[in-house]
C-alpha cells in the first residue's frame, strides 16, 4: 500500500513501500557510495583527459559549478565538465525564443553554447561523470529524479515541486523513456512521480542497466 507524505510547503507525494525499508533505503546509498567511489578511481585517466580536453577546447574553467536544487528544496553546488562557451548563461536569455519544453526548464537541440568538445561529451554523458562526487557526498543518488537548477526551480509549481520528495540522481525514468522526444516539463515530472511511487533497489539497478546501453549508443544531445 503507497504511504503519502507532506513534503514541507509541497503537495502530498505518494511513496512505494520500499522507502520504508531501512535495509532498502541502506541498500540504495551503499549502492551509491560503492559504485561512485570505484568510478572515480576508475575513470581518474579519463577525468584527466577530458580536463585537458575542455581547457584547450575553449577558455575558461574546466568544472561547470552546477547550482541546483535536492531533496526538499535544498540548494547545493554540484560540478560538470564545461560543455559550453564561457558565460553561456549570460546568453541564455537570448536563446528563450527558442526553448523546445514547456515549462520552467530550458532544453534546445544544437544549443549554439555548446563547444565541439562539449558536444561529443553530452553525446556520451560524459560531462556528468563530476557528479559521481555529489553522489559520494551524498547530495545526490546514482539514481533518482534530475535536480533543477536553482533558476528554474523558483518557476516549480507545487506539482513540479513533488519530484524533490527524493533525493535527486544521476540518471533517472525520465533519461531511458525518450528524453529527446519529452518536450512537456509536466511529463518528466510524471517520470519522475512514477519513480518514487514504485522504487525499489532492483528498479535502480534496471534503471542504470539501461543508462549504461543510452551512453554507449551515444543517445546523449
Amino acid at each position: 500500500m503507497y504511504r503519502t507524505e507532506e513534503v514541507g510547503q509541497y503537495s502530498d507525494v505518494s511513496f512505494s513501500p520500499a522507502w520504508d525499508s531501512n535495509a532498502k533505503t541502506a541498500c540504495k546509498r551503499f549502492m551509491d557510495i560503492v559504485v561512485s567511489a570505484t568510478a572515480m578511481i576508475i575513470l581518474f585517466p579519463l577525468y584527466l583527459a577530458l580536463a585537458i580536453a575542455v581547457k584547450l577546447s575553449s577558455p575558461g574553467r574546466v568544472f561547470y559549478p552546477w547550482r541546483v536544487v535536492g531533496k526538499r528544496g535544498r540548494p547545493f553546488i554540484g560540478y560538470k565538465f564545461r560543455s559550453m562557451v564561457n558565460g553561456a548563461d549570460r546568453l541564455k536569455s537570448e536563446l528563450e525564443p527558442f526553448n523546445e519544453m514547456r515549462g520552467p526548464v530550458f532544453k534546445i537541440t544544437n544549443d549554439p553554447r555548446v563547444t565541439k568538445v562539449g558536444t561529443w561529451m553530452r553525446r556520451y554523458s560524459l560531462d556528468e561523470l563530476p557528479q559521481l562526487y555529489s553522489v559520494l557526498k551524498g547530495d545526490m543518488s546514482l539514481v533518482g529524479p534530475r535536480p533543477p537548477l536553482v533558476s528554474e526551480y523558483a518557476h516549480f509549481t507545487e506539482y513540479h515541486k513533488q519530484k524533490l520528495a527524493v533525493k535527486p540522481g544521476i540518471t533517472c525514468l525520465w533519461q531511458v523513456n525518450g528524453r529527446n522526444e519529452v518536450k512537456d516539463f509536466d511529463e518528466w515530472v510524471k517520470l519522475d512521480l512514477d519513480y518514487i511511487r514504485c522504487w525499489t533497489p532492483m528498479l535502480d539497478i534496471k534503471i542504470l542497466a539501461k543508462t549504461a546501453n543510452e551512453v554507449f549508443a551515444g543517445s546523449g544531445k
